[in-house]
C-alpha cells in the first residue's frame, strides 16, 4: 500500500480546503421587477430571462 513520502504542509492543506469552502450564491437584480435572481435563471416573480445585452429570451405565459 502506498504511503505519503512527506507530510503535507499547512499552506498546501489550507489552500486545498479553501477551494472547497462554502460561498454565498451571487444574485443579480431582475431588470423588470427588481427581484433577486441567481445567474442564468428565469425570474421567479415575473418569469422573464434577460441577457446582459438586455435581450429578453423567455417570457412566462400569462395565466
Amino acid at each position: 500500500m502506498a504511503a505519503p513520502k512527506r507530510r503535507t504542509s499547512k499552506m498546501k492543506q489550507r489552500s486545498r480546503l479553501a477551494a472547497i469552502a462554502w460561498r454565498a450564491p451571487k444574485l443579480r437584480q431582475c431588470p423588470k421587477c427588481g427581484g433577486s435572481v441567481p445567474g442564468h435563471t428565469a425570474c421567479a416573480s415575473c418569469g422573464t430571462y434577460t441577457t446582459r445585452s438586455g435581450k429578453e429570451i423567455i417570457v412566462k405565459a400569462e395565466a
